[in-house]
């Protein structure tokens, strides 16, 4: 802001990559964790049951919640979050990271 102030709002840029190491292992929780969500509509429950066990991808956005990571920072709250997962073809462990390859290298003023 032009004016010396700051906005009360920050937009937090998270990207993780995870592997997956045991797919039946992570399914289940899934599984088990939309089947305890009391929540869920019958319709979106049966259509989550499904998606899960189609994608290890789908499994781990069940399983994975932006809230749990800033629910212990103090001095804030939640305004908004979304977050979606895909399963990466080209992506190759041992290459070097690169945030331009990121698209963060505008965004950090340091390097990781």
């Amino acid at each position: 802001m032009s004016n010396g102030e700051t906005s009360r709002f920050v937009r937090l840029h998270v990207e993780l990559i995870m592997e997956i190491t045991d797919t039946r292992r992570l399914t289940g929780a899934a599984v088990d964790h939309i089947d305890k969500d009391p929540s869920l509509p019958d319709e979106e429950r049966r259509q989550s049951l499904e998606a899960v066990k189609e994608d290890p991808a789908d499994a781990l956005a069940h399983l994975i919640d932006p809230f749990d990571l800033v629910t212990a920072v103090p001095g804030t709250e939640l305004a908004q979050a979304s977050w979606s997962s895909e399963e990466l073809t080209d992506y190759d462990p041992d290459a070097e990271w690169d945030a331009a390859e990121w698209d963060l290298a505008d965004d950090a003023d340091w390097e990781g």
